[in-house]
C-alpha cells in the first residue's frame, strides 16, 4: 500500500469557545518518527505529526494542537 503524500488534520476549536475546527494540510517530510511512522509537516514546518491509521499524533509541543494528543487525519489525493 502506498503511503499518502498529504493529509488534512482537523484541530478542534478551543473548548468552550464554540469556535469551528481548523483544518491544516500536512505533507510527507520523508522522515520517520522514533516508532517508524511517517512524519508530516505543514508548509511552515512548525506543525509536525506522525500519522497512524487516520490518527495524527503531534510530535512537538505545537501551539496549534493545544492540549490535544490525538487528531483526526484524512488522506488527500
Amino acid at each position: 500500500m502506498d503511503t499518502p503524500q498529504r493529509y488534512a488534520v482537523t484541530l478542534p476549536g478551543t473548548p468552550g469557545g464554540h469556535a469551528p475546527p481548523e483544518v491544516v494540510i500536512v505533507h510527507a517530510t520523508g522522515e520517520r518518527s522514533a516508532d517508524g511512522a511517517p512524519v508530516y509537516a505543514d508548509a511552515a514546518g512548525t506543525f509536525r505529526v506522525e500519522i497512524r491509521a487516520g490518527v495524527a499524533l503531534p510530535l512537538d509541543a505545537a501551539p496549534e494542537a493545544g492540549r490535544h494528543t490525538c487528531l483526526h487525519a484524512t488522506a488527500l489525493p
